[in-house]
């Protein structure tokens, strides 16, 4: 079942007039589980109160993901992650080693989804092309769903969600009716984790290490992090130890570096930590070099994607940050 606040949210915007959609909001706020419960309710035979009925022969074929009338429009990698099914031609290409799965929504995949708006609906209740995340849409593809967009078949409905709305074609923005992602409040979050298997004792400081967004949360959770993990991880930096990023990938590394190095600069400036709490940070690094950092950290997270060596990226971005926490140690 979704969360509360996606449920109201679904039931909401289930009413809504128009043929486009775009949920937009920070990540971990629940895009993707907003996009699906809507398609869900859209295309259910059996429509409850409170939107897709969860039994019905369609929303198994949406569970299963082999839904005739439900189009996923993700980068390839996203549709491994979330078990969507590749096209037969994309699995044989990466099957074959020719090419690795795309981190960007690819332009075969759009052309098959503005084929599937153009066909008659299979079960009668009309069709759906669920575009997530929208931003990786590449220019290519985004004027190509644009076409798409001014001119929309019939009975085809489009929910985009993005994490990065300004990232998007003004034009796709203004022919989509937007909606702004809510943020739970910090109990109702909270219940919800713990329903979620998460310990009452790790959600608490997992919520606040994933700035207020429950998703991104449970994700932490899932990953193995604990409270007491998470806690050590600024002074760990302090110390050069590396194996405090040994779990991330290349950008899940350089967001956590941004995060210990946001609440040491709010420190520095009089403000209050978001991320961890004030025992938590070292004590070394000044407001210049903490400013240098954090600049240094944002032109790296333009290249995480695509590192050529993950191991020596780590340790570099650990001895950046050593270098910076001990700036102002005597």
């Amino acid at each position: 079942m979704s969360a509360p606040w996606i449920a109201q949210q679904a039931r909401q915007l289930a009413v809504q007039q128009g043929h486009a959609l775009l949920l937009q909001g920070p990540s971990g706020l629940g895009q993707y589980s907003l996009a699906l419960d809507l398609a869900r309710t859209w295309l259910c035979e059996e429509v409850t109160p409170d939107g897709g009925c969860r039994r019905c022969a369609s929303c198994h074929a949406i569970d299963v993901r082999t839904h005739a009338d439900l189009f996923a429009l993700l980068p390839e990698t996203v549709m491994l992650e979330l078990e969507w099914p590749l096209s037969e031609k994309a699995q044989k290409e990466i099957d074959d080693k020719k090419r690795k799965p795309s981190r960007e929504i690819r332009i075969d995949a759009m052309r098959d989804a503005i084929e599937f708006a153009q066909r008659t609906s299979g079960r009668g209740r009309g069709k759906v092309v669920l575009v997530y995340p929208a931003e990786r849409m590449n220019m290519v593809t985004a004027n190509a769903l644009l076409k798409t967009l001014e001119e929309p078949p019939g009975q085809v409905r489009f929910v985009l969600a993005t994490e990065a709305a300004h990232q998007l074609l003004p034009t796709i923005r203004s022919r989509c009716l937007s909606h702004a992602m809510r943020w739970p409040a910090d109990d109702e979050a909270l219940t919800w984790l713990q329903g979620e298997g998460v310990p009452a004792a790790d959600a608490r400081v997992l919520l606040r290490a994933a700035g207020g967004r429950p998703e991104a949360a449970l994700g932490l959770a899932r990953a193995g992090r604990t409270a007491r993990a998470w806690s050590q991880v600024p002074k760990a930096v302090a110390r050069g130890d590396v194996s405090v990023l040994a779990e991330c990938t290349p950008p899940q590394a350089v967001d956590l570096l941004q995060k210990v190095c946001h609440d040491l600069l709010a420190v520095r400036t009089g403000g209050t930590p978001r991320f961890f709490e004030p025992a938590d940070l070292p004590a070394g690094g000044t407001t210049q070099a903490l400013s240098a950092w954090w600049r240094d950290l944002a032109t790296e997270q333009r290249g995480a994607e695509h590192p050529f060596q993950v191991a020596l990226m780590l340790e570099a971005l650990v001895a950046r940050a050593r270098s910076a926490l001990h700036s102002a140690q005597p």
